[in-house]
């Protein structure tokens, strides 16, 4: 982003300008500037304090519910119909944004991992919805089953993320995502950010979900870090796994913190995929 020094008040910066401008991680400078513009609303400042220990009430709960009906009352369908519903009336547009962006950074980081291992066969189901009702179609459920599945075919055929040289990586899996989202809703009451929204719709993914379902759905987050080495393994670069928050999937969290952790796991995401965009430009500079 660009900003003019000569009018920078030196006694009073603003904390998500601050962060905007800072390039020490790879995160795309767009989708940054919507997340430090969602931070930045009066919903994050006031509602969030009130809705987080809210959601997280509700979320015991629903897991004590669980212990009594551990698959009934359940609906995927009505889960991702009231989701659609709610990002399209009371979520900002760079919050929606930022949601939209995640599935294509997501099967997109997939399909890059897939084209690099050699020897294994991936069966895809890529995520790439345009538009905020194309999420109803069980996207959510889906973004982390695809992430379980792929692990599992590619060390159930031997798969191993071994170094190769920048010339032989194929990046043909990574494309432009805004070309590929329509223009979020930006009305008057489209007003919650994205860590409020996220809190708010966690503890639906306990009501609606299976027990199994939402704690296969919890745990996934902190498969971050097994794809983050897997991407660190193929460039022979292990630092980029300290930009990985969501850690240690062999010691399952609480799913209480699963909204925080949902956030982290946007984040990771971001960083991972600017870095493999980063070395995707340099294998262009390197042949041109």
């Amino acid at each position: 982003m660009q900003y003019d020094l000569t009018k920078h008040d030196f006694s009073d910066p603003n904390p998500w300008v601050a962060l905007a401008l800072d390039q020490s991680t790879f995160f795309d400078t767009k989708a940054k500037d919507a997340l430090m513009r969602s931070n930045a609303l009066k919903a994050r400042q006031f509602l969030l304090p009130i809705l987080r220990p809210l959601a997280r009430l509700t979320i015991i709960l629903v897991q004590l519910l669980r212990i009594v009906l551990p698959r009934s009352l359940t609906s995927s369908r009505l889960l991702h119909t009231t989701i659609v519903w709610g990002m399209s009336l009371f979520v900002s547009a760079d919050a929606n944004y930022l949601i939209m962006r995640h599935f294509h950074i997501g099967s997109q980081i997939l399909k890059f991992l897939g084209d690099n291992v050699a020897n294994v066969q991936v069966r895809p189901h890529p995520l790439h919805p345009r538009t905020i009702e194309d999420l109803g179609n069980n996207t959510f459920l889906q973004h982390d089953l695809n992430i379980y599945n792929f692990i599992i075919q590619v060390n159930a055929q031997g798969g191993r993320f071994e170094p190769l040289p920048l010339e032989k990586i194929n990046f043909s899996a990574i494309q432009d995502v805004d070309t590929q989202l329509s223009t979020m809703p930006n009305r008057w009451h489209n007003f919650l950010d994205l860590q409020s929204a996220i809190e708010f719709y966690t503890p639906l993914f306990g009501l609606f979900l299976s027990d199994s379902d939402f704690w296969r759905s919890s745990n996934s987050l902190q498969l971050d870090e097994t794809i983050a080495i897997y991407v660190a393994r193929l460039f022979n670069q292990g630092s980029i796994v300290a930009l990985v928050n969501n850690k240690h999937p062999c010691v399952p969290f609480s799913t209480l913190e699963a909204g925080w952790r949902l956030m982290l796991h946007g984040l990771d995401a971001e960083n991972l995929y600017g870095f493999i965009k980063h070395m995707r430009d340099q294998q262009k500079q390197a042949q041109s």
